[in-house]
């Protein structure tokens, strides 16, 4: 299995990134232009269809090889770092400096498409839902929405043996058994209840593997599992029940991070990793080590108070999670109190003693 240069990755990366895109709330204005820059010599440029409201959705080809690959970012609109991800992987398909070598061999070897917005209208209003209250991540069998209509037919239509579906999860996840933020999760989903392992879900495990062996030197103790419980109507259970093997993405938080712009480098990180095992791979039975990758779990806090003198003078712990809301078209982050009592077990993003003195 080759993994990437690290050094020569973090050179690329600090110098060449899509600088253009930070912050956690990227919508379709914001990449509309960088979509108009790309360069046509390298890059297929196609409106496969419109949102709810109206707004363009577009796929980029890229490559000439016959191994498939469909990624896409932000079915969730709140969920963006894939999407700022991805912009730096076109950064990466344009000049790629002294990793040419990678670059051709992904190219020559794949044909990767990608659709960076599947939901522009619940990137607007930084929501998880579509404009009609749809979680298109819950709409692969009835197909309500115009967007999870778009993605299928994209689907049937390129029919891509391995799919990168690319998530942001919560500030409550962290690495099981550990004080560690959960900074990037990966999931190779179930395609029944009984969770089997298919020769599809081996496939998808092993190309984890080859992305957790990458970031395991970039992040180590911060890399975790999320769960492989079956959803019926699910994209990823329901991409990989009809043969079309899919890895899961889940950026998560990083330590003064919430912006995410760190965590978009780990992922680029990851994708690259991925993409670069699948073009330059044909042998899929390493996939073991997919099971010794921690599990999440939910014992974080993006804020802890402790030892608060409460108003029966009781001295507790107080737990806050920020909420994030669009205000006069900008994006604001509100703290708001979730629970209280003995936290000990808890880690907090922040925290703070209160010495037995009240919060105020």
């Amino acid at each position: 299995m080759k993994i990437m240069d690290i050094q020569k990755l973090e050179n690329w990366y600090s110098a060449n990134f899509e600088k253009n895109l930070k912050g956690r709330r990227i919508v379709f204005t914001d990449i509309e232009p960088l979509l108009d820059k790309l360069n046509t010599k390298t890059f297929e440029k196609n409106k496969i269809g419109a949102s709810e409201n109206g707004t363009s959705i577009y796929a980029l080809k890229v490559g000439t090889g016959k191994k498939k690959i469909l990624i896409w970012s932000q079915m969730h609109g709140n969920e963006s770092t894939g999407t700022k991800a991805v912009f730096d992987l076109f950064k990466f398909f344009q000049d790629a400096g002294e990793l040419e070598v990678v670059k051709n061999t992904i190219l020559e070897s794949c044909t990767l498409v990608f659709v960076p917005i599947l939901n522009p209208d619940g990137s607007d209003k930084f929501t998880r839902v579509n404009s009609n209250d749809v979680d298109l991540n819950r709409d692969a069998v009835n197909l309500v929405a115009k967007e999870s209509k778009i993605l299928r037919e994209l689907l049937n239509e390129f029919n891509p043996k391995f799919c990168f579906n690319l998530h942001d999860q919560r500030t409550i996840f962290n690495v099981e058994g550990t004080k560690n933020p959960a900074t990037i999760s990966f999931l190779a989903p179930s395609e029944d209840l009984e969770r089997s392992l298919t020769q599809g879900r081996r496939e998808t495990m092993s190309v984890v593997v080859s992305m957790n062996s990458l970031l395991s030197k970039v992040i180590p103790g911060h890399i975790g599992r999320y769960t492989d419980e079956f959803y019926p109507t699910a994209t990823g259970d329901n991409f990989q029940k009809l043969g079309h093997n899919t890895i899961l993405i889940e950026a998560g938080h990083y330590y003064d991070d919430y912006d995410r712009d760190q965590v978009r480098k780990f992922n680029f990180f990851a994708l690259i990793q991925g993409i670069l095992f699948i073009a330059s791979e044909s042998d899929y039975s390493l996939y073991e080590p997919y099971f010794e990758i921690p599990n999440n779990d939910k014992m974080c806090y993006d804020i802890i108070y402790r030892n608060v003198k409460n108003s029966e003078g009781i001295v507790e712990d107080v737990a806050y999670q920020y909420d994030y809301l669009v205000v006069n078209n900008e994006l604001t982050m509100e703290a708001s109190e979730v629970t209280s009592g003995d936290l000990s077990k808890f880690t907090g993003h922040k925290e703070y003693d209160l010495k037995n003195t009240e919060l105020k």
